[in-house]
């Protein structure tokens, strides 16, 4: 497999970031939480292969917390996911942040499995959250992954900085 490279997004790589942003969530509007985001204003690190685009991560950053408000993988399971989100702890370590979270929704079993396997813990579940953003935003599907209805927002997080492997 090619190495997959992470660079901070600039203003040059806004329309692919669009592109990206409207196949995977239906516009570059992203609810959670309660906060409505235009992701595609976001700061963005994006993985690349060999020059072409393999993923997008978009974050916002409050008080000492770095949120993951987005993140796409071009072909899933290609390792962009991945990449992505260690270069976004390494970030928040380096700004001496004190955790990595994300709000994900009760039927994204493969994205628990990914987070999970990545040392992110799930910490809470708001139920009814995803029908209140439905109000916002009513493009937000009522059915999801593996025909589970989504009704309810999963929160994850990682504490950092992260312990130190012993060798």
């Amino acid at each position: 497999m090619d190495r997959i490279d992470v660079r901070q997004a600039t203003a040059a790589d806004h329309s692919r970031i669009v592109d990206v942003l409207s196949r995977s969530w239906g516009s570059t509007t992203v609810i959670a939480h309660g906060v409505t985001y235009d992701a595609a204003t976001l700061p963005a690190l994006l993985a690349e292969r060999r020059g072409r685009l393999a993923g997008l991560l978009t974050y916002a950053i409050e008080g000492d917390a770095f949120e993951v408000v987005s993140l796409d993988a071009v072909v899933r399971r290609a390792g962009a996911g991945t990449v992505l989100l260690e270069a976004a702890a390494e970030q928040a370590e380096r700004a001496g942040l004190r955790r990595l979270w994300l709000v994900t929704t009760n039927d994204n079993m493969d994205g628990l499995r990914f987070y999970q396997r990545r040392g992110m813990r799930l910490v809470r579940v708001t139920p009814g959250a995803v029908d209140e953003s439905r109000k916002i935003k009513p493009s937000i599907p009522l059915i999801g992954d593996f025909d589970i209805e989504i009704h309810d927002e999963l929160t994850l997080e990682m504490r950092l900085p992260r312990p130190k492997p012993h060798h």
